[in-house]
């Protein structure tokens, strides 16, 4: 296992894969090791080949280069009980923050600030939860196609993530997260962030992505070179680290059902996207002084999450060879994901003309 700028740490699941069993039991103490000091590790050799991510994000950029009318033939579905289609700039409001009955004037707070981006959410075709919203095939021919086959590949990947964790964290049996994991309710996520004034930023008019955990068990993380990703130090609490961007690695990070499931063995650790390191200027009129304006930025993130009907309960015996006393009552998967999902997409919104 080495290191990137001496945080986050880099493992080869090649070994694996591939490796001897005595490999094998290497790669999952590096990367539970990862887990718990960081919460995120960088992979290589994950399984995902790099033209298929490569024409990943060529399918994305398509997408978003679409006119926005085009975008709005399938739009998010109001609220957030159904997180799939397509959401314009300004519609999600990705928050730490959990909101209850008669807090609405927090939750209205806390949405004075937009998250500037764009994405398209797409999940199971076989999750009656949570159905697809697809474009009509007409506008983007062979999009549905490719991130139907993308969606599964990626969950080929988690499965060998998953089942390293489970030796990771002291398990016999290297399956114990994959029975909770039909791959049914995994979200494959295309992100846009388009340019905009960085100013706007640094003053906090707009914002990218606020800091916040996954409320799944991992995330798979594959982005551009733009960069503007942080992680919270795991030394210095409210301090935060780059993530800068390696060619051809994905990030996982550990999400919140993860963590309590692990009993806090391992950490979900808070992220954001800011301002990115390189920006542009444009000119905005002939006589003017031009503004500078940020870079583009793509990135798609797979969540990996337990069937909805799961119950995630702590492993309390034996992980990190120790029996520690339950810090978390069970919980549902589908009543996590809706505790954390209230809002982030608010009813009824108006659509960005």
């Amino acid at each position: 296992m080495t290191t990137n700028e001496g945080t986050i740490p880099v493992v080869d699941l090649e070994s694996w894969l591939q490796g001897s069993l005595e490999d094998r039991r290497r790669l999952a103490t590096d990367l539970t090791g990862a887990c718990r000091r960081v919460g995120f590790v960088y992979v290589v050799n994950h399984g995902v080949p790099d033209d298929l991510l490569e024409e990943a994000f060529g399918w994305s950029k398509k997408l978003f280069d679409l006119p926005h009318e085009m975008k709005m033939l399938a739009p998010h579905p109001s609220g957030p009980n159904v997180h799939r289609g397509y959401s314009w700039p300004g519609l999600e409001k990705v928050s730490q923050n959990v909101y209850g009955e008669g807090e609405e004037e927090k939750e209205a707070e806390n949405r004075k600030v937009s998250d500037f981006k764009e994405s398209y959410e797409i999940g199971s075709e076989k999750l009656d939860l949570q159905p697809n919203v697809w474009l009509p095939e007409e506008v983007l021919p062979g999009f549905r196609a490719f991130m139907t086959q993308f969606y599964s590949r990626c969950f080929d990947s988690a499965k060998e993530l998953l089942r390293a964790l489970a030796i990771g964290v002291g398990l016999e049996d290297e399956d114990f997260f994959l029975r909770f994991h039909s791959g049914v309710n995994n979200q494959l996520r295309l992100l846009h962030y388009p340019p905009v004034d960085a100013e706007k930023l640094s003053s906090n008019m707009l914002a990218r992505m606020p800091a916040h955990t996954d409320w799944g068990t991992i995330t798979m993380l594959f982005q551009d070179s733009c960069g503007g990703l942080q992680v919270e130090d795991p030394v210095v609490p409210g301090q935060f680290v780059d993530a800068t961007p390696m060619k051809n690695a994905l990030i996982m990070n550990v999400g919140d059902l993860l963590m309590r499931w692990s009993n806090d063995y391992l950490k979900s650790t808070l992220h954001r996207v800011i301002l990115p390191p390189i920006q542009t200027k444009t000119r905005i009129s002939e006589k003017g002084e031009g503004k500078v304006m940020t870079q583009a930025r793509y990135s798609i993130p797979y969540f990996v999450s337990p069937d909805p009907e799961a119950v995630i309960e702590c492993l309390t015996a034996n992980v990190g060879g120790e029996d520690i006393p339950a810090k978390y009552e069970p919980m549902v998967q589908e009543d996590y994901r809706r505790m954390r999902a209230r809002g982030q997409y608010v009813e009824a919104p108006s659509a960005m003309t």
